[in-house]
């Protein structure tokens, strides 16, 4: 029973960057509660490409937020990989370079795209719509 609570109670968002600033910039524009619809945010910080893997694997995220310039692995590249091999994937944001990136993320198979430098109000709304997709719909 506790399991089922946990699973309803908070929604899992991975936050994959080798840049420690550019994970919490993502994790401070969102909050605990982007949205008041929306359970609370659960984030997982990961820093690598394997890390991101697993957590993938386990089946435990219900978002992914990848770093297009993190290095040595970017975020597209990632994103296109999850999208090929994972059945039923997670949503998948990239953040890219610049605005005019946002067709490498279209290639990736990204389900949405923000750029640097963040901006709160746009990663929040494109955000909250990938997370209400993931949610049931409450009476």
């Amino acid at each position: 029973m506790a399991d089922e609570k946990n699973s309803t109670s908070a929604l899992r968002v991975l936050v994959y960057s080798d840049d420690v600033n550019t994970r919490q910039q993502v994790i401070l524009a969102l909050g605990r509660r982007p949205h008041p619809d929306l359970p609370e945010v659960e984030y997982i910080e990961v820093a690598t490409e394997p890390v991101v893997i697993q957590n993938m694997d386990a089946g435990n995220v219900d978002l992914a937020i990848l770093d297009g310039e993190a290095v040595p692995a970017g975020g597209m590249g990632i994103a296109k990989q999850l999208k090929d091999e994972l059945y039923r994937c997670p949503p998948t944001l990239v953040l890219t370079g610049r605005p005019q990136d946002a067709w490498l993320a279209t290639w990736s198979r990204a389900d949405a795209a923000v750029s640097h430098p963040i901006d709160p109000i746009e990663l929040a709304e494109s955000v909250v719509a990938l997370l209400r997709a993931r949610t049931p719909a409450t009476a």
